[in-house]
């Protein structure tokens, strides 16, 4: 047992080292001397420093090997900063040295554990718990719970002499077993794309298309419509294994076993974490899959040490079909978000945002209604169709879910779905009240990429935005983000729709570079990035490079304030940050 704690340990520890490595290339150290502060960092052979904010709003060119400034002693001094080598850039970080008459203390304020974007990676981390737990009740797994207590009730049982504690010790090999299954395919993914493939994973149109079509097969088989299981050979031949050999193999062949015969219903629950782990960090699947296989490994350790609580479960029925097919819409619900992805990244506007949050009403609405018993599939028993008060309680919050999203056909925010849903700018239809209109002429000129969005004035192609910007002497708000962004969304519904934000908003021109835009350039453009020459062959790249070359990052959402020359009318950027106050007094007018 302790040979196995020790293999998990290492294995956790190998993708942690791996992720310091990619993404805490500076180190940092500060010195107080008399009166002024020597700021040193340390940047890792291969890496450029790009200073982009020391001090209030001193900006500075990139540096490599060491970086040396001495300033005016403060109380506080921030630096803002990221790291680019040939291959990426990190997202910018907040380094801050406080002194005081004696001596001086430095931290990081980003934390390193830090997917980009902003989201944590212990997020992942409890959405793989929260997938594990789902994944117990559904029908794969829920009936393998008793047949494994047997199993190793037998197993003990035939042991002469076998102990409690025994009993105990392989029940939490068994639960490390599986964990070190699951953990071990997060890192092959990790191991086998990389850091900066997996970002583009995870807003890659074809695998999006093909999560899109797993999820729609597999929910057409939870409602009943055939039955996905792998080879029964399979399952066969490691059950055998397992009651022919001893020791810890067999324990291990038995978590072989359990992983085989549940991943009909695990399959699309793990797939959708691992796409949604991809575009955050290097350890993010590693952690996605500490996190699932926990929760999954964790009733079945408790199962084997106490058999006895195995009678007071709910035996598989009627209850387990109906978690089935709620299971269904779910998915199905969230299928439409990995196309949606593909849609935009591939301008098909086959599905935007209205249609989107229409498919979204109907098919939590259909959801309601199976739970009130109004229609029923194949699968379903007589009794299941009476509505249980939990069926009825469901049903309500399914309804009342689906009211909620019927505004954002004519435009609401919607911001419980903004993660999901489309960005604004595809919506058709927009009702504004009280929207105030920028200060702004229609030229003459042909701008194909403007649009109106009550009274804000959009454009997706830099040089037409500030062309037209140029023409009404108007600032531009600059907004990098990308249609696989969940912060970009987020920040749209939570912040960029409010009122009180709009009525500054509108004083803008609004250009909107969209950096995972698949869109072919009429020519590609060759450039000089970090002494190696690149080919810009979409309208993504050409706007991820303009982000990277002109404002040192690459995460998103990234907004910058310019006038109508381009010159910088407000020297610090904002990034995600929900706080409107915070956001108000960012904006310059």
């Amino acid at each position: 047992m302790k040979r196995l704690a020790t293999i998990l340990f290492a294995v956790i520890a190998i993708a942690l080292t791996a992720t310091a490595q990619i993404v805490q290339p500076i180190k940092w150290t500060g010195a107080v001397e008399g009166d002024s502060v020597k700021l040193t960092a340390t940047i890792e052979q291969g890496w450029h420093l790009n200073i982009i904010e020391l001090g209030d709003g001193f900006y500075m060119d990139e540096y490599e090997g060491t970086f040396t400034e001495t300033v005016a002693k403060a109380d506080t001094i921030r630096v803002r900063y990221n790291a680019c080598d040939d291959k990426m850039c990190t997202a910018p970080e907040t380094w801050e040295f406080v002194s005081n008459s004696d001596s001086g203390l430095a931290s990081n304020s980003d934390s390193g554990l830090t997917a980009e974007g902003g989201q944590s990676i212990w997020w992942i981390f409890v959405m793989g718990l929260l997938g594990g737990l789902l994944a117990i009740f559904t029908p794969c797994v829920w009936p393998i719970i008793p047949m494994t207590v047997s199993f190793f009730i037998k197993r003990g049982g035939a042991a002469k002499g076998t102990t409690n504690a025994q009993v105990v010790r392989d029940a939490i090999l068994y639960g490390l077993s599986i964990v070190i299954i699951y953990v071990g395919l997060g890192l092959l993914v990790t191991l086998i794309f990389g850091a900066s493939a997996l970002n583009a994973l995870s807003t890659n149109a074809v695998v999006n298309i093909i999560f899109f079509l797993i999820l729609v097969l597999f929910a057409a088989s939870f409602f009943g419509a055939f039955e996905i299981t792998l080879p029964s050979s399979w399952s066969t031949a490691l059950n055998s294994k397992s009651s022919n050999t001893t020791g810890f193999l067999s324990i291990l062949m038995m978590a072989f076993t359990l992983v085989i015969v549940s991943f009909s219903c695990t399959g699309p629950i793990i797939g959708t974490l691992l796409v949604e782990a991809a575009g955050k960090s290097l350890l993010a699947p590693t952690m996605g899959m500490l996190g699932f296989a926990i929760a999954l490994a964790l009733p079945f350790s408790l199962f084997a040490m106490f058999p006895s609580v195995l009678k007071k479960l709910p035996k598989s029925g009627g209850w387990m079909n109906t978690f089935k097919v709620t299971l269904a819409f779910l998915e199905l619900a969230l299928a439409l978000k990995f196309l949606s992805v593909a849609d935009l990244a591939y301008g098909w506007h086959i599905l935007d945002r209205e249609v989107f949050v229409s498919l979204w009403i109907v098919i939590f609405s259909l959801l309601g209604c199976y739970l009130l018993g109004l229609i029923s599939f194949p699968h379903d028993d007589e009794d299941q169709r009476k509505t249980s008060v939990p069926r009825l309680f469901l049903a309500i919050i399914s309804l009342s879910f689906a009211m909620y999203m019927v505004p954002g056909l004519w435009g609401a925010p919607l911001r419980a779905i903004s993660a999901f849903a489309p960005p604004m700018t595809t919506q058709d239809w927009v009702m504004t009240p009280g929207a105030t209109t920028g200060n702004y002429q229609l030229s003459t000129v042909n701008y194909k990429t403007m649009t109106n969005h009550g009274g804000q004035i959009t454009f997706t192609d830099y040089d037409e935005g500030m062309a037209f910007a140029k023409e009404n002497n108007m600032p531009v708000f600059l907004d990098f983000n990308g249609f696989g962004c969940v912060n970009c969304r987020k920040m749209e519904a939570a912040v960029l729709s409010k009122p009180e934000v709009a009525e500054h908003m509108h004083k803008y021109v609004l250009i909107s570079l969209i950096v995972d835009d698949k869109t072919k350039l009429e020519e590609p453009i060759t450039v000089e990035e970090n002494g190696k020459t690149v080919t810009l062959k979409t309208i993504g790249d050409k706007w991820s490079h303009m982000q990277r070359a002109h404002y040192q990052s690459n995460a998103q959402p990234y907004y910058v304030q310019l006038d109508a020359d381009g010159n910088r009318i407000v020297e610090g950027s904002y990034a995600y940050d929900e706080d409107i106050e915070k956001f108000l007094n960012w904006l310059k007018y």
